[in-house]
């Protein structure tokens, strides 16, 4: 089999990062408290959000980041996605972060392997259109499930479809409710998100069409 050249390394860093959002924005919070800290070497030079008045807005106004709201009207796939994504074009973002974003979108040819998603379950359970927030957690309890996580991949036209980069795994425990759960997975998905930044970053990801190698350090 026969592997793709791995994603070529950020020659001008930091990386520059944009951050799609359609809530809390407690993903966006945490990769500007790592970059704060600097723990995360990065800028993020856009937010994306899919919905007005949501808590994202406010974190993202409160860091001084730039701030674009998608369209809301009735319209197109291809006219919402080009509302996405112009102002992370114009923003010369490397890397799109989809950070509890809802919204299904096209990626332009410019952003193919350039978007990477966050999903709080083990794909491919309990992912695909429906699976988000706290409706994963519920289904993952409700199946009696031992263990669930989190899935950081590479987005595609397809709700949580793409190459999966990583996972980290915590098991379901007996007392468990939706919350309980969801924040045992959000810690891991702290850690599992900058890390995938950090290994594109470097240029170590080697991609064919559904399986991702990292490659050892330069």
């Amino acid at each position: 089999m026969s592997f793709s050249p791995r994603t070529p390394p950020i020659v001008d860093p930091p990386i520059r990062l944009a951050v799609c959002v359609s809530g809390g924005g407690t993903t966006l919070q945490n990769l500007i408290d790592l970059i704060r800290a600097r723990r995360l070497r990065a800028d993020i030079v856009q937010v994306v959000a899919s919905r007005p008045r949501i808590g994202a807005i406010a974190r993202a106004e409160a860091a001084g980041i730039p701030l674009a709201l998608a369209s809301q009207t009735k319209c197109s796939t291809a006219e919402f996605s080009a509302s996405v994504f112009d102002p992370i074009e114009h923003a010369r973002a490397d890397l799109v972060i989809l950070g509890g974003f809802l919204a299904l979108v096209k990626i332009p040819a410019l952003y193919k392997n350039r978007v990477i998603n966050i999903h709080p379950a083990l794909i491919p359970a309990f992912c695909g259109k429906g699976y988000y927030g706290t409706k994963v957690h519920e289904a993952v309890i409700e199946s009696g499930a031992k263990f669930s996580g989190c899935t950081v991949h590479f987005a595609d036209d397809v709700y949580d479809s793409g190459p999966i980069i990583s996972q980290r795994v915590v098991s379901v425990l007996e007392t468990d409710t939706p919350a309980s759960l969801a924040a045992r997975v959000f810690q891991e998905e702290c850690q599992a998100l900058p890390e995938a930044i950090e290994l594109y970053a470097a240029g170590r990801l080697k991609m064919n069409a559904r399986r991702v190698l990292m490659t050892p350090p330069v």
